[in-house]
Formats: C-alpha cells, sequence, structure tokens
C-alpha cells in the first residue's frame, strides 16, 4: 500500500507500522482530528506534543478503536482497522497505556502480572492453572528490568506512582505488542523515576514500535528521535525537538517564547 504524504511531498510506503490517512474525529461538530496524513516508522519512538485540546489522546483512541473515525482510514501492518474493536485492535499488536496506571490495586504484583498473560483471558486455558516456566521467566525478567522484583507479593495499592507506572508498562509488554501507545509516562514522577522511565522506553524503542505523549519538555529531550506538534486537531510542525522548539508556529501555540528562549 502506499499513500501520498502531504507534509513531505512524498509518497509513502508500508514500512510505517500504523497509519492515518485522511482522518477526522468530529464530536458535537468539534473536530478534534484532522489528519491529512500519519504514520510512524516501525520501531521509532515517536513523541506527540501539544496544548490541552490539541487532540493527542485522540489521536491514540483513534489508533486503539477506542474512537471511531468520522472520515479516513486507520491501518497497522498494512491492515486495515478502522472498523475494528478496542480488542481486536489489542489482539493484532497495539498496546496502550493511559496517564493513570491501570493496575489492580487488591493484587499483588506477581498476580497484576500473572493476569495480564495473554493466555490469561481465556476461560478454558485458565482452568489449567498458573503460567508456564516461560512466562514464568518472562515475567521475572520483566520486574528485575523495572527493579520490581523485590514486591512480587506486595499488594499493588502500596507501589509509588512510579512502581504503578512501571508495573503497568511491564503488564503490557508481557503480551509482547508491537505498538505501545504511552500516554504522559512523566506525569507525577520523581526526579529518578523520571530519568529510569526514559531508560526504559528508550531501550523497548529496539524491539517495538513507541508513540508517547508528554509534556514535560525536558523529558522528550530524553527521549530524542522525531516529535509531532498537535494544535487543534492538526499537524503543526514536525522533526526533532530543537527543531520544533524553533518553529514561530510552534512558539506562539504551545512552547512560549520564553521557554524557547531558555532553551
Amino acid at each position: 500500500m502506499t499513500v501520498y504524504d502531504p507534509a513531505s511531498n512524498l509518497v509513502k510506503d508500508n514500512l510505517d507500522i500504523v497509519q492515518l490517512n485522511g482522518v477526522t474525529a468530529v464530536f458535537d461538530g468539534f473536530k478534534a482530528l484532522d489528519l491529512p496524513y500519519f504514520g510512524v516508522d516501525r520501531h521509532e519512538l515517536r513523541v506527540v506534543i501539544g496544548p490541552n485540546g490539541a487532540g493527542k489522546t485522540t489521536l491514540c483512541d483513534v489508533i486503539s478503536g477506542k474512537t471511531r473515525v468520522t472520515t479516513g482510514t486507520v491501518s497497522f501492518e498494512g491492515k486495515d482497522i478502522t472498523q475494528l474493536g478496542e480488542a481486536k485492535i489489542a489482539g493484532l499488536g497495539v498496546g496502550r497505556k493511559f496517564q493513570t496506571p491501570t493496575v489492580f490495586d487488591s493484587l499483588t504484583v506477581w498476580e497484576n502480572m500473572e493476569l495480564a498473560l495473554p493466555r490469561r483471558w481465556h476461560v478454558v486455558q485458565n482452568l489449567w492453572g498458573g503460567p508456564s516456566s516461560a512466562e514464568r521467566d518472562q515475567i521475572m525478567t520483566l520486574l528485575k528490568r523495572v527493579n520490581l522484583l523485590g514486591q512480587l507479593h506486595r499488594p499493588s495499592r502500596y507501589l509509588s506512582h512510579g512502581q504503578r507506572q512501571w508495573l503497568e508498562i511491564s503488564m503490557l509488554m508481557v503480551a509482547k505488542p508491537k505498538l505501545l501507545l504511552v500516554d504522559e509516562p512523566a506525569a507525577g514522577l520523581t526526579d529518578h523515576e523520571t530519568e529510569l522511565t526514559a531508560e526504559l522506553l528508550l531501550e523497548l524503542k529496539g524491539s517495538h514500535t513507541l508513540i508517547v505523549i508528554e509534556h514535560d519538555m525536558e523529558f522528550v529531550r530524553r527521549l530524542g528521535g522525531r516529535v509531532t506538534v498537535l494544535c487543534e486537531g492538526k499537524v503543526l510542525a514536525e522533526g526533532p525537538l530543537a527543531k520544533v522548539q524553533a518553529d514561530e508556529k510552534v512558539i506562539e501555540a504551545y512552547l512560549g517564547r520564553s521557554k524557547a528562549r531558555a532553551s
């Protein structure tokens, strides 16, 4: 499949793992998204920034199937997923992490991870008991990476905000998603937790595609790579952070002149 990208004046091929073509999302007459084209390369870490109401969350909602587009098409790995529901899109390899961690407070760290295994959602398979040895190894490897091995049997309600963020990311990784949508992972974290979260996302980039929504410019700087600036549902600018920070349209719409001078 090939599509024309008006932003770059190029014909794009299916190297992009996710593509939005002619997509609009309209709610009660308000156009939350208006994207002639948006695409993200396989194994890319793309950061999406913009003011409140710019359409960042709606973008993720459309890709994940939570929100249906008004016009246009959404494709994932060359497959049209425009009309598919959230569960089917997740089954194709799209994981979603919301701003507020969605872990089960009454369950331990281990129980949350076990419940997140894809096979645990199938009733017949659940009748056969716990995870396999390979699944156990996978869980332990993930928890070791996020420094949660010492919290295995601790109820999740007692974890710090940063630990809950890492647990939810680990829960998503159990399902081995090809594309991970991450909403404001640095929100509410300490400086140390922010640094570790950036390191984790950069490691995931090597084997996964990530779209990260973020407001913290220092965190965006740590992630590096390509940045997309949304404003009023449209792509205002795209490129390295330094380039978009210097764009007059971005300065006026989002970053502010004082922030641009400080950078």
